[in-house]
């Protein structure tokens, strides 16, 4: 079991704030990874909250990773090898309008994604959806594995 899977798994805001910063140091692909990962882990702890101001924070601070997951590959996703954009999905409905769909293809892991109710800065997303619900967690929790110190050191020897 993997440091990104225990981290993603746990609920200590502390742990997961010593997680984000190992990442970052590994520079901009790291800082991405943090980006990638905390839009996840707020993604999937707000659907488990019924509602109230939990599951609203987690929703905001989603909506805010995702902007500066848009900030970073609008900066870097070319030299990464990430293609990504947005496109609308009219099945999900948020105050009776299509949600956005940002799409991320994770070099070497595949296509993640996450839906808002407003389109934030980045290109059209070109591709389609790769259709396998529920893959996104994997995906990124592998990519951010990946990036683990250990497993980097691993790979150098």
């Amino acid at each position: 079991m993997t440091e990104a899977y225990k981290v993603f798994h746990q609920q200590n805001g502390d742990v997961t704030r010593a997680y984000y910063a190992k990442l970052s140091a590994t520079g901009t692909i790291g800082e991405i990874a943090v980006a990638l990962f905390r839009c996840q882990k707020r993604s999937s702890r707000a659907k488990q909250y019924r509602r109230g101001k939990w599951r609203a924070a987690a929703y905001d601070v989603k909506e805010w990773s995702m902007g500066e997951l848009c900030r970073l590959l609008t900066a870097h996703a070319e030299s990464f090898g990430f293609r990504w954009g947005w496109k609308e999905d009219p099945s999900v409905q948020f105050d009776n309008g299509a949600s956005q769909v940002l799409y991320v293809d994770i070099p070497g892991q595949g296509q993640v994604s996450f839906h808002s109710p407003s389109r934030l800065k980045g290109p059209d997303y070109l591709g389609e959806w790769d259709g396998l619900n529920g893959s996104s967690e994997q995906r990124i929790i592998s990519f951010c594995a990946a990036l683990e110190p250990s497993n980097i050191s691993e790979k150098v020897a």
